[in-house]
């Protein structure tokens, strides 16, 4: 149950709920996802710190570089079958829809993030 807990508490949050739909387009580099949500690089951080130890996102280092993905791999039920829906909530969401297009319009700052998928 507390895993459970734990997931749910880190779906709980709309700006971690931002930066799911975020990387379900591609993955982002903690700038990248600071630039996008328009807050503190440290509450950015403390968010994906957040997604990252609930099992949902994945993070790889390169130098400087913090690129985070999400977890498609996950051995855990609740994230193999809350990501599947997740990915069609709050499509039509303005907020969202916003943040989209930044995404689609960003030039991450990490030349090679393309290329780690």
């Amino acid at each position: 149950m507390d895993k459970l807990v734990k997931i749910l508490k880190a779906l709980g949050d709309k700006n971690r709920l931002r930066i799911i739909k975020m990387l379900q387009k591609r993955q982002l580099c903690v700038g990248d996802i600071t630039e996008i949500l328009g807050l503190a690089t440290s509450t950015v951080s403390k968010h994906l710190s957040v997604l990252r130890d609930a099992g949902i996102v994945n993070d790889l280092k390169d130098g400087k570089w913090a690129i985070y993905s999400l977890n498609h791999s996950a051995k855990n039920l609740y994230i193999s079958s809350l990501m599947p829906l997740i990915s069609f909530w709050l499509e039509n969401d303005s907020q969202i829809k916003l943040d989209l297009e930044k995404v689609k319009n960003n030039n991450s700052r990490y030349s090679d993030a393309s290329e780690l998928k």
